[in-house]
């Protein structure tokens, strides 16, 4: 019975390994492949590294499992290098969560070899529950990126708040070489950034935090005064202040090469306005930086604070309803962009808007357009200010409305000769 269960698992696995060896380009081809299906357990240990090293962690621990050969290569350290928890506990989860089995396999005997590591979770406590619990038994190894994602809020807000810092604490005093951090909506505290900075001071290059209540702009500014290496910083504008751009824009701290700002309000609230004093000074310190500003809900009158002259942002995100005005404005005061994406605008046109921006904005290279309309031949005479710099251009067939000049037929023909590369609009599946 044993026996006939691994060649079942062998026989399963077949086409997998045929589909991982070609797409790495490996001299392995079908009918060579099935040259080995007498034998799979021959295959060399190199190629079988190679093939699993392209396998979910969950398939590693399937695979071993086929025969004692295979078993032996996936104790090879560099296969559990990395991996990905997905924690689910809803009912109605589409995750595949990783078996508990798999978990505690991993703590015991692979623990060491983690660097890179994502946890998941879905909307239930549990799943944050099981994340803080994994995390504090991570007392071994040495970490570069770790992420704590969230499908719904809150989530990590949810779990008691001493148990998520003391399991956090101990992935940061245990490892000395973070360079990627991401923890979203969590209840991260200025007293865990210290411990991070003291033990990640030479190694943290990217920080991103979102939805964290519990950090001040002085815990922000704590963490950089320690962290010289900062080249990508991802905040919620709540944590921006006039203490902060002037920290980054000191000789002695870092140059950043992205800031990522997450701009919302909640309850009415409105934005706080930063000095364009400190504008300035974190570009005459960074000038190659790349500003990507996030738009969410917020009210209208707050766009007025965000888009002047001094605020040097370079990528800007509409992902909700953006007021026509607010894009008239784009043209006029963001000289700098070079990408824009707007998911909605309403029903009314944006062909001034649009060329304007083409005009003033001499670097833009990549625009994706959503819920909004432009005739085509506006979008042509757009096309025709940016030419081959439109490296980037995604725009929704919903989005170009046929007019006296040009139809969708030609107004593709056109765009595609003015930007030099074969064009077309997306198009919105019907079923």
């Amino acid at each position: 019975m044993k026996s006939c269960k691994n060649f079942q698992k062998r026989r399963r696995t077949k086409s997998l390994l045929i589909n991982v060896l070609s797409g790495n380009g490996l001299q392995f081809h079908k009918k060579e492949c099935e040259e080995y299906e007498r034998g799979w357990s021959n295959l060399p240990s190199e190629v079988l590294l190679q093939i699993f090293t392209n396998l979910p962690i969950q398939d590693v621990g399937r695979v071993a499992q086929v025969c004692h050969h295979w078993n032996q290569v996936t104790k090879f350290p560099q296969l559990w290098q990395r991996a990905e928890f997905n924690l689910s506990y809803a009912s109605k989860s589409y995750m595949q969560p990783t078996s508990e089995n798999l978990i505690n396999f991993i703590l015991q005997h692979h623990a060491q070899h983690l660097k890179f590591v994502i946890f998941k979770t879905d909307s239930s406590v549990e799943s944050a529950q099981m994340a803080c619990h994994i995390l504090s038994r991570l007392v071994n190894c040495s970490l570069k990126t770790l992420a704590l994602i969230s499908s719904a809020r809150p989530v990590f807000l949810d779990v008691d708040h001493q148990s998520f810092i003391s399991a956090l604490t101990v992935v940061f005093d245990h490892s000395h070489s973070l360079s990627s951090l991401a923890i979203d909506n969590t209840p991260v505290d200025d007293t865990s950034l210290e411990v991070l900075a003291s033990s990640n001071s030479q190694t943290l290059e990217l920080l991103r935090m979102k939805s964290c209540p519990r950090v001040s702009p002085e815990g922000i500014l704590a963490l950089v005064d320690h962290c010289r290496h900062l080249r990508e910083l991802s905040l919620s504008y709540t944590l921006l202040s006039d203490e902060l751009l002037l920290a980054l824009s000191s000789e002695e701290h870092v140059r950043l090469e992205y800031l990522r700002i997450d701009v919302y309000t909640e309850k009415d609230m409105l934005l706080q306005e930063i000095s364009p004093r400190c504008w300035n000074a974190l570009i005459e310190h960074s000038p190659n930086l790349n500003l990507v500003m996030y738009f969410f809900v917020i009210p209208d009158e707050s766009f007025d604070i965000l888009f002047m002259c001094y605020i040097p942002v370079t990528h800007l995100y509409f992902g909700d309803y953006v007021p026509k005005r607010v894009l008239g404005r784009i043209g006029s005061h963001c000289p700098r962009l070079k990408e824009l994406v707007v998911g909605a605008n309403g029903n009314s046109y944006i062909n001034e808007e649009l060329l304007s921006i083409a005009k003033n904005c001499p670097d833009l290279s990549s625009v994706g357009l959503g819920e909004c309309e432009v005739t085509c031949s506006a979008f042509v005479k757009f096309a025709h200010i940016c030419g081959p710099r439109l490296k980037k251009l995604y725009v929704m067939e919903e989005c170009l409305i046929e007019d006296s000049q040009y139809d969708l037929m030609r107004a593709c023909k056109k765009v595609s000769e003015l930007i030099g590369r074969e064009w077309a609009p997306e198009f919105m599946p019907i079923w």
